[in-house]
This record gives structure tokens, sequence and C-alpha cells, in this order.
């Protein structure tokens, strides 16, 4: 891509990670102001198509997290008005939006994902699926993980430790959103693998000082304390990036996207947790810190990232 583009940095909107979305935006105006372009930020809101008229861009970057900015809604948008943008299309991002298409189409790429069920509020509502609980507690056995079908950052997300706790967890789960996951969890190390234009970028790992690594633990600093490159071993570590890249083409994704795993020690045995379309940008954020280990400043990370956004014709 030539200098000198007229560019618009979608961030912010009306999602729970909206203060994520606004801080990435804001790093990537910089970094593309830097970079020579005539950057205009844009924050999301009901006045969005009128805003991208005004300001006719050659391209738009997507540093919209959460709710409409991962889940295709503005994905398609864009291609209504004609406007090429960064990231993965609309149908990838609905499928890694969903969890539970996520999971399906892990499970029949043959890639490792923890063992799930999955329900909907009318199922529990119109069909008894609160009497399937035992069984489904049974199949997956203690701790599990409930998480909502649809946010990111860890949001709503809680362990259930045993039967007693399902309740509550689901109730918290189904106030984020309309069906929720019961997956079986998996102790481990954390790792997440970048995937920039078809390159798996260095593995990080993420050690929260707490126990979980929660909303606050991904983003307020001091929190977790991450190492790029993870101390792994040289077998592991490809096999990381090997999964992370299969994941990736599985689903669909174009220009950058991340990969959360777990790595069992025990077993040596990696498996997805999910796929994250629209990466956070922010000085805490994973993506960053990978590049950076694989030779990339932010600068040079947001050209990247610019470049696999095709041309208006």
């Amino acid at each position: 891509m030539s200098d000198g583009l007229r560019i618009a940095v979608l961030m912010g909107g009306r999602s729970l990670e909206r203060q994520v979305s606004l801080r990435s935006g804001a790093r990537v105006q910089d970094a593309l102001q830097r970079l020579g372009h005539d950057v205009v930020g844009v924050d999301a809101g009901s006045d969005l198509v009128q805003r991208l008229r005004e300001i006719d861009p050659d391209v738009v970057f997507v540093a919209l997290h959460g709710q409409d900015g991962e889940d295709g809604t503005v994905q398609s948008l864009l291609e209504a008005l004609g406007l090429p943008y960064t990231g993965s299309e609309v149908g990838a991002c609905i499928r890694c939006a969903d969890k539970i298409l996520t999971k399906h189409a892990l499970r029949d790429a043959g890639l490792p994902t923890p063992d799930w069920f999955a329900f909907n509020e009318r199922a529990f509502e119109g069909l008894g699926a609160g009497d399937a609980l035992p069984a489904v507690e049974e199949r997956l056995s203690f701790p599990v993980v409930v998480k909502p079908n649809n946010q990111g950052s860890a949001l709503g997300v809680r362990f259930a430790a045993s039967a007693a706790d399902i309740p509550g967890a689901l109730l918290a789960s189904f106030s984020y959103a309309p069906a929720v996951l019961l997956e079986q969890h998996v102790a481990g190390r954390e790792l997440a693998v970048s995937v920039l234009d078809g390159e798996a970028l260095p593995v990080v790992e993420a050690i929260p000082q707490s126990d979980r690594y929660d909303f606050e633990a991904r983003y307020q600093i001091g929190r977790t304390t991450f190492a790029c490159p993870a101390d792994l071993p040289p077998e592991v570590e490809a096999r990381a990036q090997e999964i992370a890249l299969a994941a990736t083409t599985a689903l669909g994704c174009r220009g950058a996207a991340r990969v959360d795993l777990i790595l069992d020690e025990e077993s040596g045995a990696l498996t997805i947790l999910e796929i994250d379309t629209v990466p956070g940008l922010t000085e805490t954020s994973l993506l960053p810190l990978a590049a950076d280990a694989a030779g990339l400043d932010f600068d040079a990370l947001v050209a990247r990232m610019l470049a696999t956004a095709p041309l208006r014709a």
C-alpha cells in the first residue's frame, strides 16, 4: 500500500469492551498518522454511515472490539458501503464471535478444543434443559467453565467447582448473552499465538498475578506478567504455532487474529479456547507484544495490518 491514504479508524462503539476499543483505536490512529496517512478516528454509533460517507475513506481500520466489531455486523455494513477494511471478512467474524460455531468448526477440522455442551435460554425456558444438567455435569466432570457464547475478554466467565455452583454461574453468564457454554476446565499455562497475514508470531504466555486471567488481569497494567517468547521447548512452540495457523485457516480468518490456547503441562496437550478476529492493540495487548518479539514495532505492525486490506477499486 502506498502512503497518503485516507483512513477511518473505527473504535469505541456500544459493547462492554468500549474502553479497551477506544484505547486500541487511539494507538492505531497515532501510528497511522506517523506513517503519513490522513486519519480520522470514528467512535462507532448511530451516525456511523453518515460519518463514513462524509469521510469517504480509502480504507477502514477496524479497531472495534466486542459486539458489532467482531461479530460481522460492521463488516457487513462496510461491504454494503463498498469500503475495504482490515481484518477478517464477515463469515469468519460470525464464526469466531460465536463460541459455539467456533467449537464445532474446530472439532470438524480435527483441532483440539475442550469438550463442551451449549444451551440457549429457550432450552431452559421451553424444553426443560435444567433437568439435563446432572447428566451434563457427569459427562464433563468438575471444575467446569461457564461462559457467554458471544463475549470476549473473559467477560461473564464463571468457574463452577461443583454442581452447586452451576445455577449461579449460568445466571451470571446468561446476563451477558442468550446462549452459554459449559466447557470442561483444562488446567495449564495460558498461551496465545497471534497470526499476521498467514504468519504465526512468537508465542506469548500470560502469567496472571491472581488465580484467573480475567478482564482486569488482561487490561490493568501490573495485573499480569507476559513472557514472549514463552519459555517453551521448541517442539511445543512449533506445535502451538501450527495449531494456531490451522485454526485461523479453518475459520477463514484474514489479516490479524489471535488464538488462545491452554498447555496441559502433565500431558503436553495443547487445546484451543477461542479465536479473536479483532485482537486488542492496547499497551497490555498480546498481538503488539508478539509482533515486537518478531521484530515489528507498533508502527510496523499497524502497517502490516493495513496492508492486508484490499484497496477500493
